[in-house]
């Protein structure tokens, strides 16, 4: 049996073509099931392993199902990006011809991450500053609007009036550091987070051992706003005064006062400090 996965509430448009694409596509008995009604536990437990299943979503679906799922599962699971931002996809996939991967080989082995003592894993990474302030403003202007929220433009924004840098104490594997003027304090397993954003180019999400966290740090509201677009192609990394990056299985991350952070791309406010583990 093929099942195909969809989320009611994901707003791209051709959704309803890439359905229809993919029962001509498989040409057998196919099922269309509902992520927001469905039990994925019980789903993927009565799964056999000549099943196959196709979830048609983006770095908040994957989330959510890691989130529920045992991980390490032998029904071939695929994804086709229909998401926002599709980072996870972006990382994996370099060939603009192809529009759908098996998902398996990176379900294991996934990093955890502990917010105000509430514990999940996360597939791309976990955002903290400007990023989580982007993602916290970009969901109020959802709640307001059907309008594309533009990111770029509220991170332009934020970095001129809104948001202030904090200090932030890190601990990197029981060493700690701390850093003042700081923007951004991601902590990644994969390269791509913000709809494209390569925050951290050298980070290899299969062959890596280690999470990257990713400072940030300017004391000047005009550089920080210059070398800003620079992180889209990985290129900020070449600032090193600007830049610091430190590789760790357990990563800690503490502000001086409350931030909105994003896991995944989803936001949680008034947020001080996050651990994440590999």
């Amino acid at each position: 049996m093929k099942y195909i996965l969809f989320n009611s509430l994901n707003k791209y448009q051709g959704k309803e073509e890439k359905i229809q694409e993919l029962k001509n596509k498989f040409n057998e008995e196919t099922q269309t099931l509902d992520v927001i009604s469905l039990d994925y536990k019980s789903f993927i437990d009565n799964l056999k392993e000549d099943d196959e299943v196709v979830v048609l979503g983006g770095d908040g679906t994957l989330n959510h199902m890691i989130n529920i799922i045992d991980c390490d599962i032998k029904t071939p699971i695929y994804l086709v990006p229909t998401g926002t931002g599709n980072d996870f996809f972006r990382d994996v996939v370099s060939d603009p011809n192809v529009d759908m991967i098996l998902l398996n080989p990176y379900l294991t082995n996934l990093p955890t991450v502990e917010v105000k003592g509430k514990k999940q894993k996360f597939i791309n990474g976990i955002g903290f500053g400007i990023d989580g302030y982007c993602c916290e403003v970009g969901d109020k202007l959802r709640a307001k609007s059907d309008k594309p929220v533009n990111y770029t433009s509220i991170a332009i924004k934020g970095l001129l009036f809104h948001f202030k840098p904090v200090t932030a104490k890190i601990k990197i594997d029981g060493q700690e550091y701390e850093f003042k003027h700081v923007w951004l304090a991601p902590t990644m397993k994969g390269r791509f987070y913000g709809g494209g954003m390569m925050i951290a180019p050298n980070q290899n999400r299969l062959k890596d051992d280690t999470l990257s966290v990713v400072l940030y740090i300017s004391k000047s509201k005009l550089k920080a706003l210059m070398t800003f677009p620079s992180i889209f192609k990985g290129e900020h990394i070449k600032k090193e005064k600007m830049v610091k990056i430190f590789k760790g299985k357990t990563i800690e991350v503490t502000f001086d006062r409350p931030t909105a952070l994003q896991i995944d791309g989803e936001t949680v406010t008034d947020v001080l400090s996050y651990k994440a583990s590999l």
